[in-house]
């Protein structure tokens, strides 16, 4: 089992950043691949950011492209979302995931291990 717990979230004004983290616990060495992602009420929950954790290769949903950044600190087993540029239509609840497939994509089935999420909200 893996334990995933997000922090960092808040609230910001348009054009404003935060820092999200995801800290991991427990048979991290079984995940391949690890995600965030977003939700918003009466929405799906939707993939931002995913990253592969054998070659650090990233991929980003094309509304944040360019103003979020996905990385990782194996050592820490920590995972984080910078994310720059904030936008109203950015505000969602925010979960971390975690895959035992090594070339996840968005498909929520993938995600074997997810956190409890963390609130964002973007003011204008």
């Amino acid at each position: 089992q893996v334990q995933l717990v997000e922090s960092g979230g808040g609230s910001v004004q348009a054009g404003g950043s935060l820092r999200l983290s995801c800290a991991a616990s427990g048979a991290t060495y079984s995940t391949r691949c690890m995600g965030w992602f977003r939700q918003t009420p009466g929405k799906e929950r939707e993939g931002v950011a995913r990253i592969y954790r054998t070659d650090g290769s990233t991929y980003y949903t094309d509304s944040v492209k360019g103003r979020f950044t996905i990385s990782q600190d194996n050592a820490k087993n920590t995972l984080y979302l910078q994310m720059n540029s904030l936008k109203p239509e950015d505000t969602a609840i925010y979960y971390c995931a975690a895959s035992k497939i090594y070339w996840c994509a968005w498909r929520l089935d993938e995600y074997n291990y997810w956190g409890q999420g963390t609130q964002v909200t973007v003011s204008s």
